[in-house]
């Protein structure tokens, strides 16, 4: 659904588990730092809501949003993140490069998905103006960090039960 439509910050707190004891990656561009920085105290500000203790939040910087996919895929790697939040912001210029950004990060964010089969989350944002970025980092229509964390901690937990099913035989 368009974001016009529905702010990102807004949830029940009540459909959401708690994270507590799971750790969370989250790989934020430092492209757009203004807008970026903004999503992760969104991001943080969530998980911590939920339970996750800061020391299980492992943050890592890449150059620029094509740089995230990458980023991720060291992340589950390199540490024991239990879900990836990939932050970033691509903002329409007078190129093509637009188009190539997008498209490439999503590809790259989505194989990462299934290659390592661990929650790896898209927050990015692809506004046509800086004004529509700062409107999904913390504006008029929420933080895209808040619906992010959000989905990791979701995630996290499936995958979480869906290996405590396969190990147990039945839900827990």
């Amino acid at each position: 659904m368009a974001t016009i439509f529905k702010n990102l910050s807004i949830y029940n707190p009540g459909d959401i588990p708690s994270a507590n004891g799971y750790t969370f990656g989250i790989v934020v561009s430092e492209w757009n730092h203004e807008i970026t920085s903004a999503l992760l105290k969104g991001a943080i500000e969530t998980l911590m809501k939920h339970g996750v203790d800061e020391d299980d939040i492992i943050i890592k910087y890449v150059p620029g949003s094509f740089e995230l996919s990458l980023g991720a895929q060291l992340m589950i790697e390199y540490t024991e993140a239990d879900a990836v939040i990939c932050l970033g912001c691509v903002i329409r210029g007078e190129t093509p490069h637009f188009e190539y950004i997008c498209q490439s990060v999503t590809q790259g964010i989505t194989h990462v998905n299934l290659e390592y089969n661990t929650p790896v989350v898209f927050g990015l944002l692809t506004t046509e103006t800086q004004e529509q970025a700062q409107d999904r980092a913390g504006g008029k229509h929420g933080n895209k960090g808040v619906e992010a964390a959000i989905t990791a901690i979701k995630m996290a937990v499936l995958q979480n039960s869906m290996i405590d099913e396969d190990e147990d035989g039945e839900e827990e």
